[in-house]
Formats: structure tokens, sequence, C-alpha cells
């Protein structure tokens, strides 16, 4: 792979990523969508299926990494090049936040009937997330358990490449369906599982993209950006991700 096709793969596919799971964010939270409370079933699934859109859009150009968390984990790991990671990194922003743009657009009309001051609610829970419980230390557990939740079975289920269920993005059989399918569920079954607590980013352009994208946005009364708890999506992941991969490195 080139670094101008791990830049696209990253973008195109991390932009589907975010269409799907802000999207689906937006179709339960905001008013005059058809969807409005459908719960947070639905927001796990809806995530999941963004990665499963995501990655499989991406895997042909650049392995579908989509979270910088998991590329930097595969660094450690020495899975991935350390030359190539900037291009990841930069391709999955780019994308998160170009998604998040979409997102806005699809649900414009929604988002414009928030000028309605009777009717007007906070928008950003719909881009990032935020937690139940503002407690930093906690926060910053709960992000680190559930990214290693997602990258330690990402690096331990590769070693199953000999089986046909290996899933460590890149390789062939990743690319082949059945480890993106694997992933998409892992994400819904995370969601489901450790999501409460802060609304489960584990993936640092997934949430600070958005977030960016938000505080840009002129979309009537959002409410702030909170840029105050802002660094825990980004740096609860990364601790989560490279701790998966030295545990991975001393296992193997």
């Amino acid at each position: 792979m080139t670094h101008a096709s791990i830049f696209v793969g990253e973008l195109i596919g991390t932009a589907v990523l975010i269409l799907f799971g802000a999207g689906v964010c937006a179709a339960v939270t905001l008013h005059y969508s058809k969807a409005k409370g459908a719960g947070w079933v639905v927001i796990a699934f809806g995530w999941g299926f963004g990665v499963l859109a995501g990655a499989y859009t991406a895997a042909p150009k650049s392995g579908g990494h989509l979270n910088p968390a998991v590329t930097i984990g595969l660094a450690i790991a020495g899975i991935t090049k350390w030359e190539d990671v900037p291009y990841y990194l930069l391709g999955q922003m780019a994308g998160a936040i170009l998604g998040a743009v979409l997102t806005w657009l699809v649900y414009f009309a929604q988002f414009q009937a928030n000028a309605d001051e009777d009717r007007a609610q906070p928008t950003l829970g719909i881009f990032s997330t935020a937690p139940e419980i503002r407690n930093p230390v906690a926060n910053l557990i709960t992000e680190i358990i559930a990214t290693a939740g997602l990258v330690l079975p990402i690096l331990f289920f590769g070693k199953n490449l000999g089986t046909g269920i290996g899933i460590i993005p890149g390789t062939t059989a990743y690319g082949s369906g059945i480890g993106i399918l694997l992933v998409s569920l892992l994400v819904v079954g995370i969601g489901l599982s450790l999501g409460g607590p802060t609304g489960y980013a584990i993936n640092p352009a997934r949430d600070l993209g958005p977030r960016i994208t938000h505080a840009l946005l002129p979309i009537p009364n959002k409410g702030g950006s909170d840029w105050g708890y802002a660094w825990i999506p980004v740096v609860g992941p990364l601790i989560g991700g490279a701790l998966s991969a030295l545990v991975y490195k001393a296992a193997f």
C-alpha cells in the first residue's frame, strides 16, 4: 500500500463510519426524526454497521483501521509500519470531519428546526461522547478498558489467520469479509456492555473530528462543544490501544 492509498482509504472509510454512527445518533436524538427515541440498542447497532460499511470500503485501499487507537496498537505490535502511521492518522481525522459534515447535511432540516426555542436541544451528543457521571479518572479508565476490549481481540484473533478467522486489518482474512464482520459485531458488543458510562468513544478520530465539526457548524442553539472533556476520548483510547499491543507482545 502506498501512502496515498492509505490516506484515501482511511479518509473515505472513516467518513462512512461517522456518517452511519453520527447518523444513528441524530436519528434517535433530533426532533422530527422518524427514529427519535429508538434507544441505546439502536445506537449500538448503528455504530456497528458503520464499522462494517466503513471497513469494507477502506479495506482494499488501506486495510481499514478507521481508528488511531487500532493503528497505534498495530504499530507497537510490529504489524503496521511506523512510517505509515501519520498517513493513517491524517486520513482518519479528515474522514471523521467529513463524515460529521455529511451527517449534518442529511439532517439539515432537523438541525435547522433547533432554532425553535421551545424545542431547542443540545446537539453535541450526536457528534461526540460525554460521560453520564463526570469523573475524569473514572472516565479515562472506562475509555482505556473499553478500547482494550476492541484492540486486544483484534490482535489476538489475528493469530487465527490459519483458521480463516484472523481479523487484523490489512490481512487477507480481514479483507475477505469474515474479519470485518467480526470486528463490527465486536463494536456492537462493546457498545452494549461497556458504553454506558462514557458513550464508548474507543476511537480518538471518531470523537475529536466530529467535535471540531460541531464547534464550526452553524447549528442553531447547538450548545457548547465541551472542550474540557475532549482530551479523555483521545488519550484514553490511545492508552488502551498501546496497552493492548504490549500485552500482545508479552503473550507472543
